[in-house]
């Protein structure tokens, strides 16, 4: 009877520990701030570099306001093959207005749009690509372009995924994004697309508000138009937030340096450079495109984010690599 009753015990206590292991195993899977993240070498530099800068008294330990982490948007945060999506932007903006402007068929880089030229276009390079932002972007209020931008991300897809832009930010880096202000780091998109393209979507795509974005501009003036101040945009470059005008651009806006650099191409090169090289715990980060089945594969030799240069210089800077293919569970966030 005693052992009867003993073995009750202890088969009760054995269930009663099984079930309290079993309800702990989805807590403990909440609790990873990086659940995309697969358990690789990136992902615990990360985590590593977090703990390091954010422990109290220790001698690696960053205050609070100096926590900047700066983050370029194309093929980092979100798709970038098989163009730029501002591009795809562009090309649409020309397509909607070539009624107007008879003469596009013939001139380039607007006969190259209109003929979905890519080769072509990508050949003509940045000065091509300047005249449709200035052609496309400017003669309008900034408001009147927020609208259209807001308009065109609402509405246009991916012509290989059919899901929204805005869908096919890295889920990955969507969730280092929250880790890292979740441990008092202000997070900035400093990216060469156009600022006030960015703006009006990367709050909630990302979480950073539009004061936080670094980007290229065109010059804008104000006008008292029927007694309201408006901001006209005109077409003008104001600044190339590119290469070397990243590190510019993020002292112009932010006016700190940067502990912590995020990229994936030759373009974020002098941004990392200059985040990386000095005192202080810092952290570079290169995202490398290697998966063509959930995404594209792609470095040296591409028109869009090429990645030669910042490659090998990772290595020289011990600036941690992360290979899509392996290093992530998932790409984009779930439909």
């Amino acid at each position: 009877m005693f052992k009867a009753h003993l073995a009750k015990v202890v088969y009760r206590a054995t269930f009663g520990i099984a079930a309290i292991l079993l309800a702990a195993v989805p807590a403990l899977a909440q609790n990873d701030p990086l659940p995309s993240w697969n358990d690789t070498a990136p992902k615990a530099a990360i985590v590593e570099f977090v703990k390091k800068v954010t422990t109290e008294n220790s001698p690696d330990f960053v205050p609070g306001p100096e926590r900047i982490a700066v983050f370029d948007n194309d093929g980092t945060l979100w798709t970038e093959h098989p163009m730029y999506v501002q591009l795809a932007f562009v090309i649409d903006r020309v397509k909607a207005e070539a009624a107007s402007h008879p003469e596009w068929k013939d001139t380039q880089p607007f006969k190259a749009v209109l003929e979905s030229d890519m080769k072509t276009l990508a050949a003509l390079g940045e000065k091509g690509l300047v005249e449709l932002l200035m052609t496309t972007h400017a003669g309008m209020t900034a408001e009147e372009f927020q609208t259209i931008v807001t308009d065109w991300i609402a509405t246009a897809r991916d012509p290989r995924f059919k899901r929204p832009y805005t869908d096919l930010v890295y889920q990955p880096m969507v969730e280092l994004l929250a880790y890292l202000r979740a441990n008092g780091f202000k997070t900035f998109i400093v990216s060469g697309g156009g600022i006030e393209f960015m703006r009006p979507w990367t709050e909630k795509a990302y979480g950073v508000p539009p004061e936080q974005v670094v980007g290229s501009s065109i010059k804008t003036q104000f006008e008292m138009r029927d007694g309201t101040p408006t901001l006209m945009r005109l077409p003008q470059v104001n600044f190339i937030d590119d290469k070397a005008g990243k590190p510019v651009g993020i002292n112009e806006h932010i006016g700190r340096r940067p502990i912590a650099a995020f990229g994936n191409s030759d373009g974020d090169l002098q941004m990392l450079q200059y985040t990386t090289i000095g005192d202080k715990p810092r952290f570079g980060l290169i995202v490398h495109h290697t998966d063509a089945e959930r995404e594209y594969a792609y470095d040296r030799n591409t028109d869009f984010g090429r990645l030669d240069t910042a490659l090998d210089a990772a290595s020289v800077n011990q600036w941690t690599v992360v290979d899509m293919k392996a290093d992530w569970k998932q790409i984009f966030p779930e439909k």
